[in-house]
């Protein structure tokens, strides 16, 4: 990854003699990375929204509703994590939705005749990964556009959905039920477990990012491919791995979500694939590759969540409206990654 470019600044007179010049540090520590102006933005919007909830609406001060927001959309962050990825090294996933609707199919008909969980877990989770896997290496090796690709996994997806079934299979699993039920209670709060796998998904994937080599060959394959052969990085494994690792969120989502629904359908997580690039977006992650943070995705779908929460608590609005703010955010947030872009070179 490589660092931001340090912009002429016109020198400051020196200080008085006999007093420490401290001025010129703390300004550079004042003034943000370009990189992470986005992500603060993102902070500042969620900040504001929040407030104006306080102001407006009774009872929004509860702690339990902020909560709520992490509940009914853990999967959805944790598509948005695999999304991440993807979109860190230039590419994009248009498959996810539909692997996360496979996945609740899969899952549902598994159970219905009698797989034990212990078996149907680990499994899901192996054929979304090997299927991101796949589709990573068909747009490396025959070097195809990811949006043709993930396009066809998308499609595909679905098919196979109503070859399982076509209506709703619903899940009677008693571990599933248990799961599904399941709270972890403090201080008179609650969250699920999906939650709480979404919080260490989240973890490892910001420590994966920041700390290993596969973080930073992601990191350097969205900034220049060319650059990062030249290099020496591993740009073929980097590339598969990052659909890999998008194909085993699709599928941990798509447990989480039959956990939320307690049903397998074909129409589950229908546009998911579009609110998780909007999250990643929002969340300040340019669309072209080399610069985001997996915080700044948690951000974005917090703001997500936190839009369909006011119209809620608003009463008076459809549902449709979330799509209306959600796309002025996109141009919004867009308009300002060129802009940062620009400033930066």
């Amino acid at each position: 990854m490589t660092s931001p470019t340090q912009q002429t600044r016109t020198p400051e007179p020196p200080a008085p003699l006999g007093e420490k010049d401290t001025r010129a540090p703390l300004r550079d520590r004042l003034v943000p990375r370009q990189r992470h102006v986005p992500v603060l933005a993102t902070l500042a919007l969620l900040l504001v929204m929040y407030g104006a909830g306080l102001v407006q609406y009774e009872g929004f001060s509860d702690t339990q509703v902020l909560l709520n927001i992490f509940i009914d959309n853990a999967f959805l962050l944790v598509v948005a994590v695999g999304m991440t990825f993807v979109i860190l090294t230039g590419g994009i996933d248009l498959s996810v939705g539909a692997a996360v609707a496979l996945t609740t199919m899969i899952v549902a008909e598994l159970l219905a005749d009698g797989w034990s969980p212990a078996v149907v877990l680990p499994l899901v989770l192996v054929l979304g990964t090997l299927f991101g896997a796949g589709m990573g290496a068909i747009i490396h090796f025959f070097d195809i556009e990811p949006f043709i690709v993930t396009l066809a996994g998308m499609f595909l997806c679905r098919g196979l959905c109503y070859v399982i079934a076509t209506a709703a299979i619903p899940i009677r699993d008693p571990f599933w039920d248990d799961v599904a039920s399941y709270r972890l209670r403090f201080g008179g709060f609650h969250i699920s477990l999906s939650v709480l796998v979404a919080v260490v998904v989240v973890l490892v994937a910001a420590y994966v990012l920041a700390y290993t080599r596969f973080g930073r060959s992601v990191y350097a394959l969205g900034g220049s491919q060319q650059s990062a052969l030249l290099m020496g990085l591993a740009v073929g494994r980097t590339k598969v791995g990052v659909y890999a690792v998008s194909g085993f969120c699709s599928a941990l989502g798509g447990l989480l979500l039959s956990f939320y629904m307690l049903s397998g359908y074909g129409q589950h997580a229908q546009g998911m694939e579009l609110d998780a690039i909007a999250a990643v977006v929002i969340g300040g992650t340019v669309l072209t590759g080399g610069s985001g943070f997996v915080f700044g995705t948690v951000l974005g779908v917090l703001v997500l969540g936190l839009i369909q929460t006011l119209i809620t608590f608003q009463g008076t609005l459809s549902s449709w409206w979330t799509k209306i703010f959600i796309g002025a955010l996109l141009f919004a947030f867009i308009v300002l990654q060129r802009a940062v872009g620009r400033r930066a070179t």
